[in-house]
Order: structure tokens, then sequence, then C-alpha cells
């Protein structure tokens, strides 16, 4: 059916509108299945002209070309093609239609005439959140790294120390040895016994070292011995050293409890001995005495301990640097012979061990300046040094004294030579010794000061000469003690008053007033 035409004054237009039928699209489809329905493709849909009867077909959205036959709408991707669609940002399509997606943290429909995408904040909080949390995460993962990689590097190099400083000898040793109790302890175990090494935890220092008190997980306390220096040329005999002193079992020799190999200087650890040193209770510490008795018993169990060293170990051990800051006292004033940093073992067929200057001023045997060789009787010379001390309560070597009786030894061996041994005895003791006692004491350290080691006695020899004498003391207290109740004192406090003889006075006032040290 024709409707209407348009003219104008130059040109003559026409234009054909028409539709199928005078059916509307509802009344059409109803008969949907009669041959003369007009909107045969599938893809096609039926729709009512405006203003007119009948209907007419087009293809649905996402297809074109001709709904009137069949096949013939076809599927067109509308969003190849930024004009064909409605999307602000993305596009997706699908058979006969599309949508329109807004980015991650964006919000809307996404259309151009619609509410289109807009940032969501809470989205932009989340983003914020994981983003510092993936920062975060990365800095522990790099942190962890670190570590890790730390951890390794240090455990190669703890292998490595291990193994230079003769870890699988001494695990050997350990292993053969029938009475070996050392232990091989990690750096870990003494770094927390000792905090880190904390200068706090040092108790002592020395010429080969110093050492750190230490707390194990048992509560046990130990004495870690730190050393300056280490000769890897001599590891075999150092790691030997420790395998024969761990099987040292003598009350009056501190014990070796083990060591630890992993760090660039081998640990020693001993046990920890708790009152401190002879030379600081009779040269600095002022306020007590110890009594001859006491005195005489560290010295008894001094004697002992070197006479076991040399004798009665299963290889004969040379200590090489004895003296009072290395005897040890316990609570009960029990001696113990420490410091083995310089001692050397001595193989049987041997007397002596040719070393570098080792010792200390005022100990040392003056017939090594000439020989150059260390041997038992050494160690006899430096204990005669000791005996002389306890005897004295005077220092090795002190400028206190004139130049003539700067050395305590030489001094001592020319007064009881001229038959003046009492201005340099400790006055103190004399009353509670008597004469005979402390000269026979006297006579010994003067054998022990022999300047020729052949004519100084045996370190059991004076152990037993020591013992005797001790044993008589001990006799004479007994009776003494069974006239009056209560328990002897091992020190008393220092006091001076008016009975004092001027001499006892002023070995006093010298003992307090000369602080010089060796």
């Amino acid at each position: 059916m024709l409707f209407g035409a348009a003219w104008d004054d130059t040109s003559l237009s026409m234009v054909l509108d028409w539709a199928i039928g005078n059916e509307s699209c509802a009344e059409a489809t109803r008969r949907n299945a009669s041959d003369d329905y007009a909107c045969i493709d599938e893809n096609s849909i039926c729709y009512d002209p405006p203003g007119r009867a009948g209907y007419l077909c087009n293809c649905s959205d996402g297809y074109q070309g001709n709904p009137y036959v069949a096949g013939g709408c076809q599927y067109i991707d509308e969003c190849a093609d930024r004009d064909k669609n409605n999307c602000t940002w993305k596009c997706t399509n699908k058979p006969g239609e599309y949508r329109c997606i807004c980015p991650p943290g964006y919000r809307g429909d996404g259309t151009k005439n619609g509410s289109g995408c807009t940032k969501d904040a809470a989205t932009t909080e989340i983003g914020l959140a994981v983003g510092l949390s993936a920062m975060a995460l990365i800095f522990i993962g790099s942190l962890w790294i670190y570590w890790l990689l730390k951890k390794l590097r240090l455990g190669r190099l703890k292998r490595k120390h291990f193994m230079q400083n003769g870890g699988l000898l001494l695990q050997q040793r350990i292993t053969s040895a029938r009475r070996a109790t050392a232990r091989i302890f990690t750096i870990e175990e003494l770094e927390r016994a000792t905090n880190g090494f904390n200068k706090d935890r040092v108790i002592g220092h020395g010429g080969y070292g110093t050492v750190y008190k230490g707390i194990l997980p048992n509560d046990q306390i130990i004495a870690i011995k730190r050393s300056k220096l280490v000769d890897e040329s001599q590891i075999e005999s150092f790691i030997n050293e420790v395998a024969i002193l761990s099987q040292i079992n003598h009350k009056n020799v501190v014990k070796l409890l083990g060591c630890c190999l992993e760090s660039q200087i081998p640990l020693l650890v001993y046990e920890f001995i708790s009152n401190g040193t002879l030379f600081h209770h009779i040269h600095e510490k002022s306020n007590t005495v110890i009594l001859w008795e006491t005195r005489l018993r560290i010295a008894t169990e001094t004697a002992a301990a070197l006479a076991y060293l040399h004798s009665r170990a299963s290889i004969p051990i040379i200590h090489r640097d004895v003296k009072s800051a290395n005897i040890l006292l316990d609570e009960s004033y029990t001696a113990k012979v420490a410091d083995f940093g310089a001692s050397r073992l001595v193989p049987y067929d041997r007397t002596h061990v040719t070393t570098l200057v080792q010792g200390t001023l005022g100990y040392l045997d003056p017939e090594y300046f000439y020989t150059s060789q260390l041997t038992e009787r050494s160690d006899v010379y430096s204990f005669g040094v000791v005996l002389v001390e306890l005897l004295t309560a005077e220092k090795p070597v002190s400028f206190c004294r004139s130049e003539t009786e700067r050395n305590l030894a030489s001094h001592f061996v020319m007064l009881l030579e001229g038959k003046r041994l009492w201005e340099v005895m400790d006055g103190r003791m004399v009353a509670e010794a008597g004469e005979m006692q402390m000269l026979s004491v006297a006579d010994l350290a003067r054998r022990c000061l022999s300047v020729k080691g052949e004519e100084r006695p045996t370190m059991e020899e004076a152990a037993v000469e020591l013992h005797a004498l001790h044993r008589l003391m001990k006799q004479h207290l007994a009776l003494r003690s069974s006239l009056k109740e209560g328990a002897r004192p091992l020190a008393k406090p220092l006091t001076i008053n008016d009975n004092d003889t001027i001499g006892e006075v002023s070995a006093e006032i010298h003992l307090l007033s000369c602080t010089d040290s060796l």
C-alpha cells in the first residue's frame, strides 16, 4: 500500500512507505505458523510502524541483513567497532548483544549515555591496603632471604673453623679415650651462656686471653676462656692437649669441661670457681686475712695438684705459668690450679720443652734465660715464689720496694741466708704458726728457689713435705680447739691494736698502701 507523495517547487521527490498487510505484529505473531507471516529469519523481530496499519520486520540487535528470508540476519561483533557500541571502557560481545564492563576499582553501567564508570572509594582503600600488604610481604621476604643467606654463610664459616681447629681430630680423640669427658660446645650455646659475650660477664683478663662467666640452660655455671692468638701449626698439639686435659680428674685442678671450635680462635670451657684467686686474697682483699693453717693447706693442695700433673697424669704436663693468680679458691678456700694456656705436654722420652718466652715476671725460672727450656723443675721454682707470697704477703715484684728488694724471691733468699728472715715475714702469721713451722716452710721455699734446677726438689717431694707439716698443724689445732668450743674460721678480719709490734704494724700498713701490680 502506498501512502502519499511529497512535492516541492523544483524537483519531484517520492517516498515509498509500506507495510505488510493490515495486521499488527501481535495479530501476525499469533498465527506465526501460517505461511504468510513475513518475519521468517529466527533472528528477526516484528515491529509496528507508527501511524499506519500493518507490520514490518527487522534483524535483532547484534544482527544485520534481510529478516524476510531464512538465514538472512547475520551476526555482527559490535565490540570490534567502537562506533557500534555504547561502552566507555570495555565491551564484551556475545550473539545478539554486548555488555559494557567497568575496570577494577570502578563502578557503574559502563555506557556512554548511562552512569559510565566512576572510581570506587572502598575499592581504592582495599587496593591501597593490598598494595601496602604486598610491600610488607616483599620486605619481610627480603629480610627472611637475607637472614637465610646469612645463616648459611655463618654455617659455612663455622664448619670451616671447626675443620681448621681440628674438630674431627678432637672427636676421634674423645671417642678413643676411655676417660675423656670433654664436650664440644657450639658457638650458639656459649653466646647464650654469656649473653653474647657481654663485657659485663668478663671475670678476668690474662696474657693468654679473656675469661667470661657463663650459665648453661641446666643452670651450671662455667668459665669460658677466649684466647688472643692461636698458632695454626700447633692445632694438632692443641687438640691432643685438650683430649688429655679433659681426662684429668683431680680435686685441686680446675676441670676442663670442653671447648668450642666453631669460632676463629678455639674457646675453652672450665668449671667455675667462685671465690677468686689466691693473689686477690693475699694482695688485694685488705679487709680479711687468710689464716696460716688455711695458707698451709692451700700450699699443700697446690703442690699435690702440680705433682699429679708432673708424674701421675697419662702424659706429664708442665704448667709453665704457676703463680698465685692462677690458683683459684672456692668458698671453702680449697685450692684449684687453673689456666693451662701456657701448659705443654711432655713426651715420655723427653724431660723438657723448648719454647718462646712464657710465664710471668717474678715467677720465671732463671735457668730458662740460659737454656730456653722449661722443665718440671721450672714449675717448682714458680711454686717456691708462691710459698714466699704465703709467708710474706708480699708481691713477687714490687716497685714500692728498693731496687735490691724489688724481686721478692732473691730478696727472700738473701734475708734467709743472712738470718734476717723476720724482716720480711708476715708478722700476723708468726703467733699462729710458730717460728719453727714457718722456718720449715721457708727452708722448703729456699730449696725450690735454687738457681740450679737440679738442686730443687720435685713437686712430689715438696707435696709430701708440706703434707707432713700441715698434718702436724692440724694436730696442734685439734689439741687447742679441744680446750675451747666453736669452729675455727678460715680467715679473720684485719685489725691493728695496741698490742701489735712495730714490725707487724708496719707490715700491715705496707700491705695496704702499696698497690703496684705485676
